[in-house]
């Protein structure tokens, strides 16, 4: 339902530039489908697997299948897009004159479509290798999702000290006026960017147990019982990420904050 309530308040916010409207959209749409499609679909799998005999079962097989193409769907998705969101953020911060240039409406739609093709592809070829493959590919994947996002929330918390260093100590040559404007646009910029890394700090506190524990399962030999059952543990918590990333945005973003409690409000006033 924060998920929901999120996409609307997005399209209803016109503050937003384009570029960073589409970002989080497709965030907000990929924590959707864990919320809708993911978690329901593993809770079932955990039923059936207390309650029956699982290797056997027609309905598990189904119930799990499912659950590998939805997951990997959507947890690919997830990482991709927050790296793009953090790039972004970079791009309009160390390339502040040519922005506009190198991050193009239709590039970023043209990425955010190629982010959906690939995690779908992904997930097709999930069904196909096996589980030892499976954990490798995952956590490679990850930990090099993780390694960028690293590198651009880094940068964008470097450029944005710099940007503000450069104003407030007088070194950049402007007119009284235009520094006020320069700075009010600097400002808007690291809300934005520091918004950007909250999102990335979330997303790797949630996710990086479950890395770890697929890398552990890829180079461990054989099937131990209990990395298998703590991996149930790190999937919730990876999970848990798309419910925290509506409140990362109200929290920081102040017109899609006031945009949500005017949304609630209506919603609440028209149900009474």
């Amino acid at each position: 339902m924060l998920n929901i309530v999120t996409i609307h308040a997005i399209r209803k916010t016109p503050s937003l530039s384009k570029n960073l409207k589409t970002l989080l959209l497709s965030q907000a749409i990929s924590d959707l489908g864990v919320g809708l499609l993911v978690q329901p679909i593993f809770v079932a799998q955990l039923v059936v697997e207390s309650t029956q005999d699982n290797e056997s079962s027609n309905s598990y097989n189904v119930i799990y299948i499912a659950r590998l193409i939805t997951t990997s769907f959507f947890y690919f998705a997830t990482f991709l897009i927050v790296i793009v969101l953090c790039a972004e953020r970079f791009a309009s911060i160390h390339f502040y004159l040519r922005y506009q240039e190198l991050t193009t409406y239709r590039r970023v739609v043209a990425v955010v479509v190629s982010i959906w093709v690939f995690s779908g592809l992904i997930s097709f070829i999930r069904l196909f290798i096996s589980k030892k493959i499976m954990y490798l590919v995952f956590g490679v994947i990850d930990s090099a999702c993780v390694t960028a996002a690293s590198f651009f929330s880094a940068r964008i918390y470097l450029s944005v000290r710099r940007h503000l260093n450069e104003l407030h100590g007088g070194h950049l040559q402007v007119q009284p006026a235009s520094h006020d404007r320069q700075m009010a646009s600097v400002l808007r910029l690291r809300k934005f960017a520091i918004m950007a890394i909250y999102v990335y700090l979330v997303l790797v506190l949630c996710y990086l147990p479950d890395i770890c524990l697929l890398l552990v399962n890829a180079f461990t030999p054989g099937s131990s019982t209990v990395t298998n059952n703590l991996l149930y543990y790190t999937m919730t918590l990876a999970f848990l990420n798309s419910s925290l990333n509506p409140l990362i945005y109200c929290w920081r973003l102040k017109h899609i904050r006031h945009t949500t409690i005017s949304i609630l409000r209506n919603a609440f006033s028209k149900h009474s």
